[in-house]
């Protein structure tokens, strides 16, 4: 691989014109199909297999014209003191509000707008009420129309003295992520110009990352409605694609800098760029994209269209790096190292007296500093990561609802009044299906008002063919409790099954968070033993890998536990822009260990690699070491920082999912490359030496060699220049 790699990269460099006009076209085609393309909606979400999920699709079948799926919204009107909702100045207030809904520009979207005088749904004392509005559609496809007119009928109300807020998901939005991520970008900037200690092969990572980006962005922007792609599908593409995007470019610049310095043309250290760095580049990527196409094991269709289509713009990133960063590297001239000659932080300064010893870098002496304390290092990066990772046995999971709004929005009072006025249970009513006649239905309704989580039952609503009904059922306790997970169970486990389904936003949520804690030991075991069997092909070792996994694992926990303490405990949480404390979403989780995994295992096989070549070629195991954080180090800090910088950028999100996301990548990332990669995992080559790159001899002849080293091109580089190569120089006239 490693000799198709260098001709891909030598005439990528020699045909640099034409490999740009190629990727310029690809932008172009996927910016006007973008441009092109209806605005993405939120995407459909269901979640296949789960009681919840067939609830909704009995409805659908029972009730065709319910939108069951669809938007809803929650007008809270809370009186002056002293005064009553039904008051004679009061009243006319809130039916004017229903009215203007009714009648405004939404109507189109609107199902139905339930008046609390007619619906009974005035608070025991009198001092609040609210009014029910049902959407055709889902909250994501409501029209700026329609959610303007849903604000503007309380302004009257409220200019007249009423304490008016909307809850419900109506007034969802696509996360904004405000300039958070140009901050990030900046920051990579910055660490690109004092890393190469040049303007221009700083621009050159930063320019690439972001034709791919844009090429990926575009295209699944493109394809959002056909695919039913969310619109937080572009979100979590954009923040893995700038930030694998980069680091790869970086890597192959990084890499042809180094052979220009040993005095190759530069065409040859393009392609020898390419065929080195470029193979690591390679197999990092495929462990990324093993990790975000394994997310389709879970079986929630969302979340598997957000790993493929991220997992797309990672490709994007690898062939971008292949093919673009030479082709530029081939514009840029001798410019890309023309200040990094000078730059005293690559160790490029000026030479030494002659006779003198040359000064070892940082990863040189933070590499014999790890070899002379392998035991006492080991031990420190397992115990700190190990105190951090305390919280995580305190991870509370679920998906968050009104309740964990910042209090400064409508929606979080909206769910404080009504809790006020009518109790906790009001934010999160089960809806339970029935799947019978009306004997069973009436039956349904007193078995549940006899359970002691309850604190009021509808009667029954039955369809048209009286085959099916609904009942509305109000818990004591808010959604997010356990007590309401306890009583939706205990709802399931007293019906008939197959006859009675217990369903809405809080029993899809418990049904999500379920679905989620099932799948992630098989997912894990999925992910972990793929990415096992890749790096072994890559490393000829068991341990090395076994080692990585473990490291992994450590991160990701010691990462789970940071996300508990800022967003579920609050600790630091105003420096991070935590409003509001709560559950740690669902999908946390696993998602973290699908996208940490991949992006940890960048890192080992960028640093592992160097360390393996040197080893290869006859270095002693500490030698060899100390011989990877040499040339390695560097690069792989300052592709940690660019990544931390971008993952940290998202933390200015709207969203609460978003900005969780992107703490949780950024600080396990952090973990992984600082505390894993650069301290335990030297300590542990160090202390097993030799047995670390020890293959049993039948596992070696089984396993293809894909010499990620270059061993096979630095023989076949070698045959030629000595002319020993068959058809030497027809194939070079050809590369």
């Amino acid at each position: 691989m490693a000799t198709f790699l260098y001709r891909l990269g030598r005439g990528a460099f020699r045909r640099r014109r034409f490999v740009a006009l190629v990727w310029v076209a690809l932008l172009f085609v996927a910016g006007f199909g973008a441009a092109s393309a209806s605005a993405p909606t939120s995407g459909s979400f269901s979640i296949p297999g789960t009681e919840a999920q067939r609830a909704f699709d009995l409805l659908d079948q029972r009730f065709p014209g319910m939108a069951a799926d669809g938007a809803t919204a929650r007008i809270v009107i809370k009186a002056p003191a002293g005064e009553k909702v039904d008051s004679e100045a009061v009243k006319p207030q809130v039916e004017k509000i229903v009215s203007e809904l009714k009648d405004g520009p939404g109507k189109d979207q609107i199902s139905s707008v339930t008046s609390p005088y007619e619906a009974k749904a005035v608070s025991q004392d009198g001092s609040t009420a609210y009014v029910s509005v049902k959407y055709k559609v889902s909250g994501m496809e409501l029209t700026d129309a329609t959610r303007e007119a849903l604000t503007e009928s309380t302004t009257a109300a409220k200019a007249d003295g009423l304490n008016v807020q909307i809850g419900g998901d109506a007034l969802m939005a696509a996360p904004e992520t405000g300039s958070g991520e140009i901050i990030g970008i900046a920051i990579a900037a910055i660490v690109l110009v004092i890393t190469f200690g040049s303007l221009i092969a700083a621009g050159l990572p930063l320019l690439t990352a972001l034709i791919g980006v844009g090429i990926g962005i575009s295209s699944i922007t493109a394809l959002a409605n056909v695919l039913d792609l969310g619109s937080t599908t572009s979100t979590l593409a954009m923040m893995i694609g700038l930030a694998v995007g980069i680091d790869y470019a970086l890597f192959i610049v990084s890499r042809y800098r180094a052979e220009l310095a040993e005095g190759r043309e530069r065409d040859e250290a393009a392609g020898r760029a390419v065929g080195t760095a470029g193979s690591a580049v390679v197999f990092a990527g495929l462990t990324v994209v093993i990790a975000l196409v394994g997310l389709a094991v879970v079986n929630i269709p969302m979340l598997s269209k957000m790993g493929f289509a991220a997992a797309g713009t990672v490709v994007i990133a690898v062939l971008v790096a292949l093919t673009l960063v030479p082709a530029m590297l081939g514009f840029a001239g001798k410019k890309v190292l023309s200040a990094g000659t000078k730059s005293r932080f690559l160790g490029k300064g000026k030479p030494a007296a002659e006779g003198a010893e040359a000064k070892p870098n940082g990863g040189t002496r933070w590499a014999r500093f790890i070899l002379r304390r392998p035991v006492m290092v080991l031990l420190a990066g397992v115990i700190g990561l190990g105190i951090v990772a305390v919280p995580a046995s305190k991870l509370e999971m679920g998906l968050p609802d009104d309740g964990a709004q910042p209090v400064s929005t409508t929606q979080r009072q909206a769910y404080d009044l009504l809790s006020d006025g009518f109790g906790p249970g009001f934010n999160g009513p089960l809806m339970v299906v029935v799947n019978g006649d009306k004997a069973l239905a009436d039956a349904t309704v007193d078995r549940i008002k006899g359970l002691d989580g309850v604190a009021a039952v509808m009667p029954a609503t039955q369809n048209e063919a009286k085959d099916a009904a609904v009942i509305s059922v109000i818990p004591k306790d808010r959604p997010s409790s356990l007590e309401t997970e306890n009583l939706v169970h205990e709802i399931r486990e007293g019906s008939d099954s197959g006859k009675v389904f217990v369903t809405g936003a809080t029993a899809m949520n418990i049904d999500f968070s379920q679905k989620m804690n099932d799948a992630l030991l098989p997912y894990l075991a999925l992910v972990v033993g793929l990415a096992f069997l890749l790096l072994m092909l890559v490393f000829r070792s068991i341990l090395v890998p076994l080692k990585a996994a473990l490291g992994f694992l450590l991160s990701v926990v010691a990462a789970l536990g940071a996300v508990v303490a800022v967003f579920q405990w609050g600790w630091l949480g105003s420096l991070f822009g935590v409003e509001q404390t709560g559950p740690i979403m669902s999908m946390m989780p696993i998602f973290m260990v699908g996208v940490v995994f991949g992006l940890a295992m960048d890192y080992e096989v960028f640093l592992v690699t160097r360390m393996r070549e040197a080893y290869v070629h006859g270095e002693r195991p500490g030698q060899a070491v100390v011989t990877g954080f040499q040339y390695s180090a560097r690069v792989v800090v300052a592709a940690a920082v660019i990544m931390i910088a971008v993952f940290s950028g998202f933390m200015g999100a709207s969203d609460q999912m978003v900005k969780m996301i992107g703490f949780g990548l950024a600080i396990a990332v952090f973990f992984d490359a600082f505390v894993v990669r650069m301290t335990i995992v030297p300590a542990v080559l160090a202390l097993l030496g030799h047995k670390a790159w020890w293959l049993p001899k039948w596992l070696d002849r089984i396993l293809p060699n894909v010499d990620v080293e270059g061993e096979s091109l630095r023989k076949h580089l070698d045959d030629s220049a000595d002319g020993s190569g068959p058809d030497k120089d027809r194939e070079l006239a050809n590369v």
